[in-house]
C-alpha cells in the first residue's frame, strides 16, 4: 500500500552559487526569502548570475521531501502541475526515475522555476516563478487521489492558493489521511498569517516551521512557539537551525542536535528534515528517533549543491538507519 502523497509547486530548481551579496541588492531580494516573480524577473536573474557551475534538479519543497522519503523506500505519490514542455517532461522523468508515482496536470504556461542564489554564508534566496504550478486548482484535487494512502504532505508556499490547499487538506482528513504542513517560508506566513490560523487548527496534524516561521506566525520565540504551535495539532516541529529542533506531542518534548556536517548550501534541509522525520511516523519510530532521522538527512544534504543527496550518501545513510 502507498504510504505518502505530496503536493507542492512542481518547479525545476536553477541553482548557482554567489562569490557576494550585490546580485541580491541589485535585484532587491531580501537574503534568505522567497519572493515571487514573473518569468521575465527570472530569466533576466539568471542571465545577470554567474553560468559557472549551475545545477538543474526537479524541486519544489513538498517534491524534495517526497524524493527523500521514495529514496528510503517508501512508496510515494505527487501532485503538482507543469507545462508541456522540456522542463516539465524534465521534472515528471526524475519523479519516476525516484520511483514517484507521478499525479501531474498540465497548464497553460511553461513549468515553473525556482532561482536560488546561494550566497557565501550558505544561505539561500528563492526567485520562483510559478509558471504552470500557479494554474494549480481545487478543481484538481479529487477524492479519488487520496485513496490508499495514509499520509498527506502539503508544502506552505501553495498557502497563497487559500482554496486549493483547503480543499487538499479537507478531502485528505475525509479520507483519515494523517496531514503535514511544512510552513516553508516566514513571509509567507507573514501574508497568510489569519488564514494559517483558521486552517492549522481545523485540518493539520502534523507543522514544521523553522525559527523564523514561528516567529512570524507566533511572534514568540522557538520554545513558546513550538507550544502554542503544539495545542492547534498532534505533532509540532520547530526547527532552529544550528541548534537543531525541538519536538513537541502532547506532554512530549524532546530536544534534538545536528550532526557534523560540512555545510555547503542549505537548500533542502528543511525540506529532507521533513523526509527523515516522516520517515519516522510511517515506520512507527519513538518520535526522538524520527527528529534524529531528521537532523541526519538535513545534515547529509547541506554537503550537497542543492536538494538532491547523492547516490553514495543515501547508501550511508541506508545503513545507518539499518
Amino acid at each position: 500500500m502507498a504510504e505518502i502523497l505530496g503536493m507542492g509547486n512542481a518547479l525545476v530548481d536553477i541553482l548557482i552559487r554567489l562569490d557576494n551579496y550585490e546580485l541580491l541588492e541589485e535585484f532587491n531580494l531580501p537574503k534568505g526569502s522567497m519572493q515571487l516573480v514573473d518569468q521575465a524577473f527570472a530569466e533576466k536573474l539568471e542571465k545577470r548570475a554567474n553560468k559557472e557551475g549551475i545545477i538543474k534538479a526537479s524541486g519544489g519543497s513538498a517534491a524534495n521531501t517526497i524524493h527523500g522519503l521514495a529514496e528510503l523506500g517508501i512508496e510515494t505519490g505527487y501532485i503538482g502541475k507543469v507545462g508541456n514542455d522540456s522542463l516539465g517532461r524534465f521534472f515528471k522523468e526524475d519523479l519516476e526515475k525516484a520511483g514517484i508515482e507521478p499525479i501531474l496536470f498540465y497548464g497553460r504556461n511553461d513549468t515553473g522555476r525556482a532561482v536560488t542564489l546561494i550566497t557565501p554564508d550558505s544561505e539561500r534566496t528563492f526567485a520562483v516563478y510559478l509558471g504552470a504550478a500557479m494554474e494549480q486548482t481545487q478543481e484538481d484535487i479529487s477524492s479519488e487521489l487520496f485513496k490508499g494512502f495514509k499520509y498527506f504532505h502539503v508544502e506552505g508556499y501553495l498557502v497563497q492558493n487559500h482554496e486549493l490547499i483547503e480543499t487538499a487538506l479537507k478531502l485528505a482528513k475525509k479520507h483519515n489521511v494523517m496531514t503535514s504542513l511544512d510552513l516553508a517560508s516566514y513571509n509567507v506566513v507573514e501574508e497568510n498569517i489569519e488564514f494559517l490560523k483558521l486552517l492549522i487548527p481545523g485540518y493539520v496534524d502534523i507543522i514544521f516551521a523553522n525559527e523564523d516561521e514561528a516567529n512570524a506566525f507566533t511572534g514568540k520565540s522557538p520554545e513558546e512557539a513550538l507550544t502554542e504551535l503544539s495545542r492547534m495539532t498532534e505533532i509540532a516541529v520547530v526547527k532552529t537551525g544550528e541548534k537543531g529542533s525541538l519536538i513537541k506531542k502532547g506532554e512530549e518534548f524532546y530536544k534534538i542536535g545536528i550532526i557534523d556536517a560540512d555545510c555547503i548550501d542549505t537548500t533542502g534541509a528543511g525540506d529532507l528534515y521533513a523526509a527523515g522525520f516522516l520517515y519516522g511516523l510511517i515506520k512507527k519510530l519513538p518520535l526522538k528517533d524520527s527528529g534524529e532521522l531528521g537532523a541526519l538527512l538535513s545534515g547529509k544534504v547541506i554537503e550537497n549543491i542543492g536538494a538532491k543527496i547523492n547516490k553514495d550518501t543515501w547508501n550511508e545513510i541506508r545503513n545507518t538507519i539499518r
